[in-house]
């Protein structure tokens, strides 16, 4: 039972339930069915419906931000769904499966419909809105389970029913791909680029240039970050850039900054830039019905133009763009901590070590909440190369902090 004065789950006075009303309430004001408005931000109808509903799982932010825009709300709906995050957050499970129609069509998989899929597609994007803020070790059981169930559901669906689990697949490939991988500290590379081709194979099925772009992308990070193939790294890159460029300026946008950052591993800073340039000009091109807005923005390019010239020896060109963006990140710890950690290798090349100090700290402070394996080992390299100042005081205590990570 709800504490006294906190609505409840499917309580019509709770802000899930306000939430609800207000998307249709501004929905039908505009005139927009729900297949034009699916259409409009790249969603299923069925999925709209769910949306206009009080259940027990509440639409991810980033389906909220679309819906936002589509219908002009200024930001009032995102808001509500923030509210609505904070009020259910001590119910939610983030690790437990939906309910209600899903269990029924896995007991009777014959039965499998769109309503049940609408249910899995929900799931998935609480754990992927869910990445930033845990650990990865505690999302991967909860993915390998729901990918599980949707290649089981596939042998007894057709037809529209089919082609929506082939959207789901690809998406929940993708997720397992990107966990399998930070859980293994980026060691492993086979068992993450195996989800990631199953991603790019489902969303082909489907012909959702989307999905496949960003699972050659994810497939990218895999060699730039994890095999050390800046070419490999580079290829795949250009390849999503590519394929994303007739579905999303966002999407777009980040794959050229992973050319950009192939180029830089490989010291050709001409080409790097040019395609940093490429890059920023997608900026400009983002709007609300772009189906993968939340991928990009001007923090995204400020990380990755400083990661660029931090590999092409040009410490003190990175520390600005990675300033403007590390503390701009906080509701992406993993991704802070990353910023951060770049930006402590900017400051140990300049010999800066009071301020190279005091960013490893929270870099570390971000490691510590997340587990990030992009992280882990950015706070490692950098704990490395403050060898040479161990007498330190200051040096002495990151150490310990580094030996107390590793032991957990």
């Amino acid at each position: 039972m709800a504490e006294s004065g906190t609505p409840s789950r499917g309580d019509e006075g709770s802000y899930a339930a306000q939430l609800a009303r207000e998307i249709r309430r501004r929905r039908k004001e505009l005139g927009f069915s729900h297949n034009v408005l699916s259409q409009r931000i790249g969603y299923t109808r069925q999925y709209m419906s769910m949306a206009e509903r009080v259940g027990r799982n509440l639409p991810s932010e980033a389906v909220v931000r679309a819906i936002d825009n589509a219908l002009d709300a200024r930001g009032s709906l995102t808001a509500l769904w923030e509210r609505a995050y904070a009020e259910q957050k001590s119910f939610r499970q983030p690790c437990s499966l939906p309910p209600d129609r899903v269990e029924y069509v896995l007991g009777n998989p014959a039965s499998v419909d769109l309503v049940a899929v609408a249910q899995i597609q929900d799931r998935i994007s609480q754990l992927d809105a869910a990445y930033d803020e845990l650990p990865s070790t505690e999302l991967v059981g909860a993915a390998g389970q729901v990918l599980g169930q949707v290649k089981h559901l596939h042998e007894h669906a057709s037809g529209r029913v089919k082609k929506a689990l082939f959207e789901v697949e690809a998406e929940s490939a993708t997720l397992m791909g990107q966990l399998v991988w930070d859980v293994s500290q980026r060691k492993d590379h086979t068992g993450p680029c195996a989800y990631l081709d199953q991603a790019v194979h489902a969303s082909r099925q489907v012909r959702n240039p989307g999905a496949q772009a960003y699972a050659v992308l994810r497939k990218s990070f895999v060699a730039l970050y994890g095999e050390q193939n800046p070419k490999k790294g580079l290829l795949l890159a250009q390849e999503a850039a590519e394929t994303a460029a007739s579905w999303s300026p966002s999407l777009t946008g980040l794959s050229l900054l992973h050319v950009a950052e192939g180029y830089a591993i490989l010291g050709d800073r001409s080409a790097c830039e040019t395609a940093l340039k490429k890059a920023e000009t997608r900026a400009d091109r983002v709007d609300g019905f772009d189906p993968s807005e939340g991928l990009y923005s001007m923090k995204e390019f400020n990380r990755l133009a400083g990661s660029c010239y931090l590999y092409l020896g040009l410490p003190e060109r990175a520390e600005p763009l990675l300033k403007q963006t590390a503390s701009m990140l906080s509701s992406k710890k993993k991704s802070q901590a990353i910023a951060f950690g770049n930006l402590t290798l900017s400051l140990i090349r300049q010999r800066k070590l009071d301020e190279a100090a005091t960013t490893m700290h929270r870099a570390i402070d971000a490691v510590e909440l997340t587990r990030g394996g992009g992280g882990l080992n950015l706070v490692f390299t950098a704990g490395q190369e403050l060898q040479q100042w161990r007498t330190e005081s200051n040096v002495q205590d990151i150490n310990d902090r580094l030996f107390a990570l590793m032991a957990a």
